[in-house]
C-alpha cells in the first residue's frame, strides 16, 4: 500500500517517487469527448482559497462570493437517475478545484454516462501519474455498487482538506468513477429484489473477445469501448450478487487450453500473481470478503474472498477480460453484495463495509513500475510497445511516452520496442516500498539495405488439445540487422 502513514487505513508505504519530468501538466486526451459535456466551471482558485471554501460547504457556512451554502450531504437511499444526476452536479459546483463531470456517451433510451473525475487536477492530465476507473451499476439490478460509488465520492471530497491519505491519494492520481453503466436497468429494477433479472437488461457483456467478435454491442458498451481507447484506465469495474473479489481468465489467443472446455477449471493469467495480489488487497480491507464468507449455505464459500472467473463460471465478451486483453489494463471484479438490490436502510452497512477496501485498492495503481519512453531527443514515443518478459499480455505508452504497470517485488526484464526504433531490453528491480521509476530512451533504427523498419509478420501454429490453429504473431527482427 502507498500513501502517507494514517490509522484511519493502516500502515502504508513510502510515497512514489517522481521524476523531475512528473507533476507537468497538460490538457486530457479526453477533451473530444468532453466537448460540450463538462458541466463545472473552469480553475483558478487558490489553494487557501478552496480550503476556506471547503470548510464553509462542509458546515453550511459562505461560498467565496458570500452566499449561504446549504451543507453538502449524501443520504444512504437510493438514487433515481435524476437524483444522481442532480448530486453529481452538486459535487462539480461544490467542490470545481476537485471535481469534473463528463458524459461518455448516451444510453438506450438517452440517458448520459456520467463519469466524475476526482483529482486535485480534474481538468488536466498529470504527466507520469495515473488515471483509475470505477464502473458500478453494470446491472442495473445490481444497486449497492451505484449508491457506495456516489458515497465513495462524497467522501473523497470532503476529506481531501483534512485526511492526509486522501490528499496524497487525489494529488497523485485522476480517479474517474462512473457510478451507473446501465441507468436504463435500474430505472425499471425493484427495491428489495435479491434475485432474479429485472433490470439486467440490456446486457452489456458483449465486449469483443480475442477474436474480436461480439461486434452486436449495446450503445453502453459502445461508448465505454471508446472511452478506453481514449485514455489508459486501470481498476475495476463493481457488480452485486455475491462476495468476492474475482479475477480475470485468459482466452484461447495466448493459452493453450481453451478457456469454457470447463465450468470449474481456473484459468490464469500470465499476470495471475499481479490479480490475486489486487484481488487480495480488497478481500483482505473489506469487513467479511476476506474470512470467505459465503452468500448462501448451498453455495462454496471462496477461499479469502477471491476467485479466478473461469473457475467460478465461464462467459465470453466480458469486460473485464477484455480491457485485460486489448488495452493491458489490470481489473478485477469487485461483487460487494449477496443481495443485488437490498432494502436501502442496509446501505450504510454495505458502506462501512466497503469503504477502506475502496480506497485502499485505489492506491494500488501506484505500485511496480511506471516512467517514460522518449526518443534521443527527448521527445515522447507514442504506442510504444512493452512488455514484462516471459508475461505475454504487453502494454503501450500513451501520447505523453507515460507507461505503469503493476508487477510484484522482483528482478524482471521489459522488453521495449517501437516502429522506426531499435528494440530494447531492459532489467529493473521491484521493491515493495516504493515503485520503481524507469525511463527509456529508443534510438532510431535504419536496417542494412536502408529501409526502416522493426517488425515482420511470421505465422505460428499453435496447439491446443483437440485441434490445431494458425494464428498471426508479430516477431522483432533481430538486433543485428540493424545500424544506427
Amino acid at each position: 500500500m502507498f500513501g502517507p502513514p494514517l490509522t484511519d487505513y493502516g500502515t502504508a508505504q513510502l510515497t512514489s517517487r517522481i521524476s523531475v519530468q512528473d507533476g507537468q501538466q497538460v490538457k486530457d486526451p479526453l477533451a473530444a469527448l468532453q466537448t460540450g459535456q463538462v458541466l463545472s466551471p473552469g480553475l483558478g482558485e487558490l489553494a487557501s482559497q478552496t480550503e476556506i471554501q471547503q470548510r464553509n460547504i462542509q458546515s453550511g457556512g459562505l461560498n467565496l462570493d458570500g452566499q449561504l451554502l446549504e451543507p453538502y450531504t449524501i443520504e444512504f437511499k437510493y438514487h433515481d437517475y435524476d437524483k444522481m444526476t442532480t448530486f453529481l452536479r452538486q459535487t462539480t459546483s461544490r467542490y470545481p478545484s476537485l471535481t469534473a463531470l463528463y458524459s461518455i456517451g448516451k444510453s438506450v433510451q438517452g440517458r448520459d454516462l456520467w463519469v466524475l473525475v476526482v483529482s486535485s487536477s480534474p481538468y488536466e492530465h498529470m504527466i507520469g501519474k495515473p488515471d483509475v476507473k470505477y464502473i458500478g451499476n453494470m446491472h442495473g439490478n445490481e444497486a449497492v455498487s451505484r449508491e457506495l460509488l456516489l458515497q465513495l465520492i462524497h467522501h473523497l471530497v470532503t476529506s481531501y482538506s483534512t485526511d492526509p491519505y486522501i490528499k496524497w491519494l487525489l494529488d497523485n492520481t485522476r480517479i474517474h468513477i462512473m457510478p451507473s453503466m446501465n441507468p436504463d436497468g435500474f430505472e425499471v429494477s425493484k427495491e428489495g429484489a435479491c434475485d432474479g433479472g429485472q433490470g439486467r437488461t440490456p446486457s452489456l457483456k458483449r465486449f469483443p473477445d480475442y477474436k474480436l467478435t461480439n461486434k452486436r454491442t449495446q450503445p453502453e458498451t459502445e461508448a465505454v469501448k471508446n472511452w478506453l481507447s481514449k485514455i489508459s484506465l486501470c481498476c475495476q469495474v463493481v457488480y452485486g450478487g455475491a462476495l468476492v473479489a474475482r479475477t480475470p481468465s485468459i482466452t484461447p489467443r495466448i493459452h493453450p487450453f481453451p478457456v469454457f472446455q470447463s465450468f470449474s477449471a481456473p484459468s490464469l493469467t500470465p499476470d495471475d500473481d499481479v490479480f490475486k495480489h489486487l484481488a487480495l488487497t480488497y478481500s483482505t480491507n473489506h469487513a467479511k470478503m476476506g474470512r470467505g464468507v459465503s452468500c448462501k449455505t448451498s453455495q462454496t464459500a471462496f477461499r479469502r474472498g477471491i476467485t479466478n472467473g473461469a473457475e467460478w463460471y465461464p462467459l465470453t465478451g466480458g469486460m473485464q477480460d477484455f480491457n485485460y486483453v486489448w488495452h493491458g489494463c489490470m481489473e478485477v471484479t469487485l461483487e460487494i453484495s449477496c443481495c443485488k438490490y437490498p432494502p436501502a436502510y442496509e446501505l450504510p452497512k454495505y458502506w462501512e463495509d466497503n469503504k477502506a477496501a475502496l480506497i485502499k485498492y485505489l492506491a494500488e495503481a501506484h505500485r511496480g513500475i511506471h516512467g517514460f519512453v522518449v526518443d534521443e531527443n527527448g521527445n515522447p514515443v507514442e504506442k510504444a510497445s512493452l512488455k514484462i518478459k516471459s508475461r505475454d499480455v504487453g502494454f503501450q505508452s500513451t501520447k505523453y511516452g507515460e507507461f505503469w504497470r503493476i508487477v510484484l517485488p522482483g528482478v524482471y526484464k521489459l522488453e521495449v520496442y517501437a516502429d522506426g526504433y531499435i528494440p530494447r531490453e531492459i532489467e529493473f528491480m521491484v521493491v515493495e516500498q516504493h515503485p520503481t521509476l524507469l525511463n527509456v530512451t529508443l534510438h532510431p533504427a535504419k536496417r542494412k539495405d536502408g529501409i526502416t523498419t522493426d517488425l515482420h509478420l511470421r505465422y505460428s501454429t499453435v496447439q491446443f488439445p483437440n485441434n490445431k490453429r494458425k494464428e498471426a504473431v508479430y516477431f522483432l527482427r533481430s538486433p543485428a540487422d540493424y545500424r544506427i
